[in-house]
């Protein structure tokens, strides 16, 4: 059975709602952040870098998100993963690791420097527009079609959706994109994202 490496309020959860979505025997093992928001150093004990979210199974330890969600599609057989045709496949293959590779940083660094508070106006001032590009991208991609890769949901919408509710939550995502809103409160009704939160426990981007 895999085994998650949980760690409240983080990319662990989106691994979660995948298992859920794939149906996929698992459990959870727990970790809580510290007063720092910092990772507890128990993680260290299962993988070297001492983050989450990390998964067990069949004797293997996979770290890094878009390594374990293309470890999970290939375990489901190919569901979730990238659509038959070309243009879906190469779209599904940008935003898995968009997500990550372009979307997170300047989210994150914005996190970093509001928790600064000399910091925090500079944050606004060079940060904001910088994630504003991000966002007006995504925007206009799902003015093209319902999901990012195209008619389906695909493992590239679970990638996207930590940094997109964290771009709800600090970073400056509102009605102003309604496109992008309506995706979240899409992936959030879910039956199986739900259940991931059942599980997960407290999460604050939902």
């Amino acid at each position: 059975m895999i085994t998650v490496h949980h760690l409240n309020n983080s990319r662990s959860q989106r691994v979660l709602w995948m298992l859920e979505e794939l149906e996929l025997p698992y459990e959870i093992k727990r970790y809580e952040r510290l007063p720092t928001m910092m990772a507890p150093p128990e993680l260290k004990q299962v993988h070297p870098l001492g983050k989450s979210p990390v998964i067990e199974d069949e004797g293997r330890v996979i770290a890094e998100s878009g390594a374990i969600v293309e470890y999970l599609v290939d375990k489901a057989g190919g569901r979730l993963g990238a659509p038959e045709d070309v243009e879906g496949a190469l779209r599904y293959r940008h935003f898995l690791h968009y997500a990550e590779g372009s979307l997170m940083p300047p989210l994150l660094l914005k996190l970093v420097l509001s928790k600064v508070p000399i910091m925090d106006r500079l944050a606004m001032k060079r940060i904001q527009p910088m994630i504003d590009v991000h966002l007006d991208y995504v925007e206009s991609a799902l003015k093209q079609r319902q999901w990012f890769a195209g008619d389906d949901m695909t493992a590239a919408d679970i990638m996207m959706s930590f940094p997109l509710e964290a771009a709800r939550a600090r970073g400056g995502l509102d009605r102003s994109r309604p496109k992008t809103i309506a995706w979240l409160t899409k992936i959030q009704s879910r039956p199986a994202y739900k259940r991931a939160l059942q599980k997960g426990g407290p999460y604050d981007y939902a």
